[in-house]
């Protein structure tokens, strides 16, 4: 497993840009649009041209599929829109921080391929209030194809001493959840790249977007729902695959490990046997491991705000 990234651009993806026009028309909305499709989507076309009747600062349109060859004709018919194009198999956040790369607006929407774009997905008096607080993250209303909402809200919890995570359907404007369900949302930029992103080297999309949502908490941002916006799936909900693994031993030893003690987070003493018992590595991974996580948090120790026991207590 590589080195836990200190920095947002310390990931330098190989990757193809096509098009992008940038939009200088009156009155456009300080945010970008990304749009993650999935292989061999046949819906781009509509959702492109729907998203184009937003009078935003640009669409990042991700394609995982290098191979993609009707790509040059696409972004022909659709000059405005950045088609990025990774080189290599990338998880989502990789993809999503490459993304955020390529955009300088203040805000960005990420959205999925799957999600029916209705008409005037986003406003000026809509996005002006959404973006008024100054909130990190905001996170839109899900519902499935049948109108039903989902159980998007993520609450952190405690069960025999051990920390989890509560799902939750009901909703209501400014709600508090831990991180956006299917990482989709209106993200600060700014906010985004100084948390430092995503952390490519997790490649479990459940245990890589809980991480960015639980670390923006404990360094004191927050993540809120809102029913302004709202957006339906129009396939399956794919449910979370929260199976331990290597990427969930990352989470922990990121999130549940550090302490607060009076300005930083640190590491108490004697944590190592209790990570090791219950890691299932052999001793030298687990020292790597470990003493990687001791230097991530040595280096971002000012950054944190109060440690997980807290943010559970607290919430």
């Amino acid at each position: 497993m590589n080195t836990i990234p200190l920095t947002f651009n310390e990931d330098q993806a190989n990757v193809t840009v096509l098009g992008g026009i940038p939009n200088d028309r009156k009155g456009v909305l300080d945010v970008s649009i990304i749009l993650i499709n999935s292989h061999g989507s046949h819906l781009k076309l509509q959702l492109l041209e729907e998203l184009l009747k937003c009078n935003v600062r640009s669409i990042i349109c991700i394609e995982p599929d290098s191979e993609n060859f009707s790509l040059e004709e696409i972004s022909r018919k659709f000059p405005e829109v950045k088609f990025v194009m990774p080189h290599e198999n990338m998880n989502i956040g990789r993809m999503i921080n490459m993304a955020v790369s390529e955009c300088t607006a203040k805000y960005f929407y990420v959205i999925r391929d799957n999600f029916y774009i209705p008409q005037g997905l986003l406003n000026e008096n809509m996005f002006n209030h959404l973006t008024a607080q100054g909130k990190y993250c905001v996170v839109p209303r899900l519902v499935n194809s049948e109108k039903e909402g989902i159980a998007q809200i993520k609450v952190p919890s405690a069960k025999k001493g051990r920390f989890v995570v509560e799902s939750r359907t009901l909703v209501t404007d400014g709600l508090k959840t831990l991180y956006p369900f299917d990482f989709s949302a209106i993200y600060d930029r700014e906010k985004f790249i100084q948390l430092g992103g995503f952390d490519y080297t997790i490649d479990s999309p459940y245990w890589q977007n809980l991480d960015l949502g639980v670390r923006s908490w404990l360094w004191g941002e927050e993540t809120v729902l809102s029913t302004v916006l709202q957006l339906s799936y129009q396939t399956e909900v794919t449910e979370e695959d929260r199976t331990p693994s290597l990427d969930s031993l990352r989470f922990f030893l990121k999130n549940q490990l550090p302490v607060f003690r009076l300005d930083h987070g640190a590491v108490p003493h004697f944590s190592f046997g209790r990570f090791f018992r219950h890691s299932s590595c052999g001793i030298i991974e687990a020292l790597r491991l470990f003493h990687d996580a001791k230097r991530w948090i040595y280096k971002n120790r000012y950054r944190f705000r109060m440690d997980l026991k807290t943010l559970v207590e607290t919430w």
